[in-house]
């Protein structure tokens, strides 16, 4: 065998070495290509389930938030109504009250207005004392 012939041999054997290996680098690149997908598969599929498993949770806090907001609101209505509906009686009876016995109700206010009076210059004789 001549040198031109081993020559072109051993590329000939070379290049099948080198086939060989970019077909064996190309099957790992797909095998490793099939794993990856195959573990994001299942990975959404976890995703999914956390999420179809959530999103009743969610809902139902949701719900019960609303629920209780309302309850709030109600609650707050009606004892606005009850404060209102109050005042409203004590007025009604202090105009009655003062209606039906108007000398008794002008001594009342007087004496009222004595005691605040007299609170008042208090404090402000103790003030005058403290400094």
């Amino acid at each position: 065998m001549s040198i031109l012939t081993r020559t072109k041999t051993a590329a000939d054997d070379a290049g099948n070495i080198a086939d060989h290996a970019a077909e064996s680098a190309h099957t790992a690149l797909r095998s490793t290509q099939s794993a990856t997908n195959a573990a994001f598969d299942r990975m959404n599929d976890k995703v999914d389930v956390a999420r179809d498993h959530a999103s009743p949770v969610i809902d139902r806090w949701s719900n019960q938030a609303e629920t209780a907001m309302r309850r709030s609101l109600d609650a707050v209505r009606q004892t606005s109504a009850q404060l209102r509906d109050r005042a409203n009686y004590v007025s009604d009876a202090t105009a009655s009250r003062v209606r039906d016995e108007p000398l008794k109700a002008v001594l009342i206010a007087a004496a009222a207005g004595a005691v605040m009076m007299g609170l008042v210059s208090l404090l402000r004789s103790r003030g005058r004392d403290v400094r």
